[in-house]
Protein backbone atom coordinates (compact mmCIF):
# COMPACT_ATOMS: atom_id res chain seq x y z
CA UNK A 1 0.00 0.00 0.00
CA UNK A 2 1.78 3.39 -0.76
CA UNK A 3 2.58 5.47 1.63
CA UNK A 4 -0.14 8.65 1.00
CA UNK A 5 -2.66 5.84 1.45
CA UNK A 6 -1.61 4.64 4.85
CA UNK A 7 -1.70 8.23 6.08
CA UNK A 8 -4.93 8.95 4.78
CA UNK A 9 -6.46 6.06 6.38
CA UNK A 10 -4.64 7.00 9.45
CA UNK A 11 -6.28 10.12 8.92
CA UNK A 12 -9.42 9.03 8.53
CA UNK A 13 -9.68 7.06 11.55
CA UNK A 14 -8.84 10.34 13.45
CA UNK A 15 -11.33 11.77 12.02
CA UNK A 16 -13.72 9.13 12.73
CA UNK A 17 -13.18 9.27 16.54
CA UNK A 18 -13.06 12.72 16.58
CA UNK A 19 -16.70 12.72 15.64
CA UNK A 20 -17.68 9.78 18.12
CA UNK A 21 -15.88 12.42 20.99
CA UNK A 22 -18.03 14.87 19.85
CA UNK A 23 -21.64 13.22 19.14
CA UNK A 24 -21.06 11.34 22.72
CA UNK A 25 -19.25 7.71 22.15
CA UNK A 26 -21.45 5.04 23.60
CA UNK A 27 -19.98 3.55 26.89
CA UNK A 28 -19.30 -0.22 26.60
CA UNK A 29 -21.38 -1.00 29.08
CA UNK A 30 -23.90 0.00 26.54
CA UNK A 31 -22.12 -1.06 23.39
CA UNK A 32 -24.43 -4.14 22.72
CA UNK A 33 -26.92 -1.94 21.13
CA UNK A 34 -24.00 -0.05 18.37
CA UNK A 35 -23.64 -2.09 15.40
CA UNK A 36 -20.23 -1.17 14.85
CA UNK A 37 -19.08 -2.59 18.37
CA UNK A 38 -18.29 -6.34 17.55
CA UNK A 39 -17.11 -6.84 21.55
CA UNK A 40 -16.54 -6.18 24.90
CA UNK A 41 -13.68 -6.95 26.98
CA UNK A 42 -14.08 -5.29 30.53
CA UNK A 43 -14.15 -1.67 29.91
CA UNK A 44 -13.10 -1.99 26.45
CA UNK A 45 -14.89 -1.64 23.56
CA UNK A 46 -13.48 -3.87 20.00
CA UNK A 47 -15.04 -1.13 17.34
CA UNK A 48 -15.00 -1.67 13.77
CA UNK A 49 -16.19 0.45 10.85
CA UNK A 50 -16.18 0.72 7.28
CA UNK A 51 -14.26 3.27 5.50
CA UNK A 52 -14.53 4.27 1.52
CA UNK A 53 -10.97 5.59 1.27
CA UNK A 54 -9.42 2.24 2.99
CA UNK A 55 -10.38 -1.67 1.85
CA UNK A 56 -12.25 -3.24 4.20
CA UNK A 57 -12.73 -2.52 7.96
CA UNK A 58 -11.38 -0.62 10.58
CA UNK A 59 -11.11 -1.61 13.68
CA UNK A 60 -9.90 -0.36 17.39
CA UNK A 61 -10.12 -0.81 21.30
CA UNK A 62 -11.56 2.26 22.70
CA UNK A 63 -12.48 3.25 25.98
CA UNK A 64 -14.07 6.35 27.03
CA UNK A 65 -14.02 7.93 30.24
CA UNK A 66 -13.99 11.05 32.34
CA UNK A 67 -12.44 12.56 35.55
CA UNK A 68 -14.17 11.16 38.65
CA UNK A 69 -14.30 14.37 39.83
CA UNK A 70 -14.80 16.64 36.76
CA UNK A 71 -17.11 14.98 34.47
CA UNK A 72 -16.86 17.33 32.31
CA UNK A 73 -13.67 16.23 31.69
CA UNK A 74 -13.57 13.32 29.25
CA UNK A 75 -11.28 11.66 27.79
CA UNK A 76 -10.77 8.75 24.45
CA UNK A 77 -8.30 6.23 24.71
CA UNK A 78 -7.75 4.24 21.40
CA UNK A 79 -5.47 1.53 20.49
CA UNK A 80 -4.92 0.38 17.05
CA UNK A 81 -2.97 -1.77 15.01
CA UNK A 82 0.19 -0.09 13.35
CA UNK A 83 0.84 -0.54 9.66
CA UNK A 84 4.53 -0.62 10.15
CA UNK A 85 3.75 -3.45 12.96
CA UNK A 86 2.61 -3.37 16.80
CA UNK A 87 0.22 -1.21 17.79
CA UNK A 88 -0.78 2.77 18.31
CA UNK A 89 -1.98 4.28 21.39
CA UNK A 90 -3.81 7.50 20.84
CA UNK A 91 -5.48 9.64 23.26
CA UNK A 92 -8.08 12.15 22.81
CA UNK A 93 -8.46 14.74 25.54
CA UNK A 94 -11.05 18.31 25.62
CA UNK A 95 -9.57 21.26 24.22
CA UNK A 96 -8.33 23.69 26.92
CA UNK A 97 -5.38 21.41 28.44
CA UNK A 98 -1.94 23.27 28.89
CA UNK A 99 -0.65 21.85 26.07
CA UNK A 100 3.44 22.08 27.05
CA UNK A 101 2.81 20.35 30.02
CA UNK A 102 1.56 17.07 27.87
CA UNK A 103 0.11 13.83 28.62
CA UNK A 104 1.26 11.78 31.33
CA UNK A 105 0.62 8.22 32.18
CA UNK A 106 0.82 6.09 35.00
CA UNK A 107 0.42 2.20 35.35
CA UNK A 108 -0.45 0.68 38.68
CA UNK A 109 1.04 3.65 40.13
CA UNK A 110 4.44 3.50 38.19
CA UNK A 111 5.37 6.49 36.35
CA UNK A 112 5.48 5.49 32.83
CA UNK A 113 6.39 9.24 31.47
CA UNK A 114 4.64 11.75 29.20
CA UNK A 115 4.16 12.48 25.63
CA UNK A 116 3.46 15.69 23.76
CA UNK A 117 0.16 16.64 21.63
CA UNK A 118 0.42 16.14 18.39
CA UNK A 119 -2.93 18.38 17.53
CA UNK A 120 -6.16 19.80 18.13
CA UNK A 121 -9.13 19.40 15.95
CA UNK A 122 -12.47 21.23 16.67
CA UNK A 123 -13.24 18.65 19.39
CA UNK A 124 -10.16 17.91 21.10
CA UNK A 125 -6.72 17.38 21.17
CA UNK A 126 -4.39 14.08 20.21
CA UNK A 127 -1.26 12.37 21.81
CA UNK A 128 -0.07 9.58 20.12
CA UNK A 129 2.66 6.67 20.61
CA UNK A 130 3.74 3.68 19.29
CA UNK A 131 3.68 1.27 21.57
CA UNK A 132 6.31 -0.90 22.59
CA UNK A 133 6.24 -4.59 24.13
CA UNK A 134 7.02 -3.12 27.42
CA UNK A 135 4.16 -0.60 27.37
CA UNK A 136 2.03 -3.40 25.78
CA UNK A 137 2.59 -5.77 28.33
CA UNK A 138 2.28 -3.09 31.12
CA UNK A 139 -1.33 -2.02 29.47
CA UNK A 140 -2.22 -6.50 29.22
CA UNK A 141 -0.59 -6.97 33.04
CA UNK A 142 -1.87 -4.28 34.80
CA UNK A 143 -4.89 -3.21 36.40
CA UNK A 144 -5.02 1.06 36.15
CA UNK A 145 -3.77 3.53 33.58
CA UNK A 146 -3.87 6.75 35.06
CA UNK A 147 -3.59 9.50 32.25
CA UNK A 148 -2.47 12.66 33.52
CA UNK A 149 -3.64 16.31 32.38
CA UNK A 150 -3.28 19.81 32.67
CA UNK A 151 -6.52 22.35 32.59
CA UNK A 152 -4.46 24.84 34.33
CA UNK A 153 -0.51 25.48 34.40
CA UNK A 154 -0.46 23.61 38.07
CA UNK A 155 -3.67 22.04 38.11
CA UNK A 156 -2.32 18.32 37.12
CA UNK A 157 -6.12 15.94 36.75
CA UNK A 158 -5.48 12.16 36.68
CA UNK A 159 -8.49 10.30 34.70
CA UNK A 160 -7.99 6.55 35.68
CA UNK A 161 -9.36 3.79 33.20
CA UNK A 162 -9.50 0.17 33.96
CA UNK A 163 -7.17 -2.29 32.01
CA UNK A 164 -9.02 -5.32 32.79
CA UNK A 165 -9.90 -6.82 29.64
CA UNK A 166 -7.27 -5.35 27.23
CA UNK A 167 -5.28 -8.31 26.83
CA UNK A 168 -8.04 -9.89 25.50
CA UNK A 169 -9.57 -7.33 23.53
CA UNK A 170 -6.44 -6.73 22.27
CA UNK A 171 -5.96 -10.56 20.79
CA UNK A 172 -9.57 -10.02 19.33
CA UNK A 173 -8.29 -6.88 17.01
CA UNK A 174 -7.99 -7.56 13.15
Amino acid sequence: MPVFAQIRGRLSVIAAFMLLLAFGFAEPAGAAFDPAVKGVYGDWALRCESNAQAAGEQCVLVQNVSAEDRPTLQMVVIVLKNPAGGYILRVVVPLGVILPSGLGLKIDRVDIGRTGFMRCLTNGCLAEVVMDDALVNRFSTGDTALFIVFPAPDDGVGIPIKLTGFANGLAKLP
